[in-house]
């Protein structure tokens, strides 16, 4: 059985500890593979290692920095069915989705902020008969980047791809449960040119690795993408060390359909945007709110479309759903179902596991799932659940919906249908979510900013925002 390894200082080495953690495949239920179950001796190991190299990577022009990016894009490009196969294997994903998403996206990231370090002003302010102010930006350091098992490379590469443009060396940990994608980064990394040290891939347990990490105190930044809970523990762990965080955390993201919409269009994006990587995306709509007008009309024809999604082993060419991540995830979004149905709900479609025929018997499928008749602020309706799972809720006006829009913890996205442009301007002002989507979901452009508010998080990351997260400002004044 494969082992992976750690990526420390330009090389692959064993962990520490000698230890290792099972790797399982959520399509077959089996392990397929072990990865290191690496502590604070292995973060040692990788911040040493990054300590000789910031001053060769931080000192290079933005030029040499770019090429050795693109040629790291370029690298995963050349690789990828391999990378595509590997993701697919590792997250439970059809196969059509990692090609199609999962992969290019991590091309595009490391692409995009290879060119727009390129183009990264500073500012300058000019005081009338005394002098000028000038901007610099410089690298921190070390930093520490931490992402999650939902879109792995795409979400790993979405941070340390500015981490690296910017000039700083990163100490960066894939999730343990989906980890092969960023062990074969380190190959890839290596061969585009990057000098050793510059970027180290550990991997283990969030507790113990990661851990090491937001607590090691010549780490400077943390960027962290998961769970709301474990980003109070960095929040709380790192401020009294004056580190910078970028937290971006959890999401119960609301769609609100209006009588006016295009119905056909919101009614196929809507399954997209309810239950794409077995909705596990945290900006999945899980809760569906319809002016009532239409409700019945809407609930007959989503649940026909939702009973007609196949749910099947990955490289099934016909697989729109594949499997949930793990058995303790799969576990978790199944029990919230049953709390649904204590809280006085109705499953209009789904709520089982589902087992496919061998060798996929035992793999983490589930069947999408529709609830209606909860009330707004019931616990479903409140807490992230994170999977296939969605809630119907009709509504009278436009201020009963806001109401029931904002009335959650977190604040990471809104979805709105409706052909009203002064309703689209109006609701978008009064949305407590850092991103509105009108008329559409899921279109990214990676310059603009990214992220929450509330519990879904703290910062923004993509174009300038990352950017700025990874430098230091420094004001210099010169007198005339």
């Amino acid at each position: 059985m494969e082992k992976l390894q750690n990526f420390i200082n330009g090389k692959y080495i064993t962990p520490i500890s000698g230890a290792y953690l099972d790797n399982f495949e959520p399509a077959t239920g089996k392990v397929y593979s072990l990865i290191p179950d690496s502590d604070e001796r292995d973060v040692e190991l990788a911040v040493e290692a990054a300590e000789k190299a910031f001053p060769i990577w931080s000192k290079m022009t933005i030029e040499e920095r770019s090429k050795i990016l693109v040629k790291l894009s370029e690298g995963i490009e050349a690789r990828m069915d391999e990378f595509v196969q590997a993701e697919s294997r590792d997250n439970g994903k059809p196969v059509s989705l990692a090609g199609h998403v999962d992969i290019p996206r991590a091309v595009s990231n490391f692409h995009f902020f290879a060119t727009a370090i390129l183009h990264f002003a500073s500012e300058s302010h000019y005081m009338e008969g005394q002098g000028i102010n000038y901007t610099l930006r410089k690298p921190i350091g070390i930093v520490g980047c931490i992402s999650p098992w939902n879109l792995p490379l795409y979400l790993f590469s979405w941070k340390i791809a500015p981490a690296l443009a910017a000039g700083n060396c990163v100490i960066a940990k894939p999730s343990e449960v989906t980890p092969y994608t960023a062990y074969l980064l380190g190959q890839v990394a290596k061969e585009a040119g990057m000098p050793d040290g510059v970027l180290n891939i550990l991997h283990g347990l969030g507790g113990k690795v990661g851990d090491a990490i937001v607590k090691h105190k010549k780490i400077k930044a943390i960027s962290f993408t998961g769970g709301t809970k474990t980003g109070e523990y960095l929040a709380r762990t790192a401020a009294p060390m004056f580190k910078k965080l970028s937290l971006e955390l959890g999401g119960k993201n609301p769609v609100i359909i209006f009588a006016d919409c295009d119905f056909n269009e919101m009614l196929s994006t809507t399954i997209r945007s309810s239950f794409a990587n077995q909705g596990q995306i945290c900006l999945c709509g899980s809760r569906i709110f319809i002016e009532r007008s239409i409700y019945e009309k809407f609930k007959t024809a989503f649940v026909e479309k939702v009973n007609k999604t196949v749910v099947s082993y990955p490289q099934d060419p016909n697989a729109k759903m594949g499997a949930l991540v793990s058995l303790p995830h799969l576990e978790k979004v199944l029990s919230y179902v049953e709390l649904a149905k204590q809280e006085g709900g109705t499953v209009l479609s789904g709520g089982e596991r589902v087992h496919l025929e061998a060798p996929y018997n035992e793999g983490y499928y589930m069947r999408p799932t529709v609830i209606e008749g909860l009330s707004y602020d019931c616990r479903t309706n409140q807490e992230e659940i994170f999977g296939p799972v969605v809630t119907l809720t009709p509504f009278d006006s436009e201020e009963e919906v806001m109401k029931m829009v904002n009335s959650t913890e977190y604040g990471l996205q809104t979805t709105l249908w409706t052909s009203n442009l002064e309703r689209a301007h109006r609701i978008a002002d009064e949305a407590q979510s850092g991103i509105v989507w009108i008329n559409s979901w899921m279109v990214r452009d990676l310059r603009t900013p990214f992220g929450g508010v509330k519990s879904s998080g703290v910062g923004r990351e993509g174009g300038w925002e990352a950017l700025r997260f990874f430098t230091e400002p420094k004001n210099v004044f010169v007198k005339y």
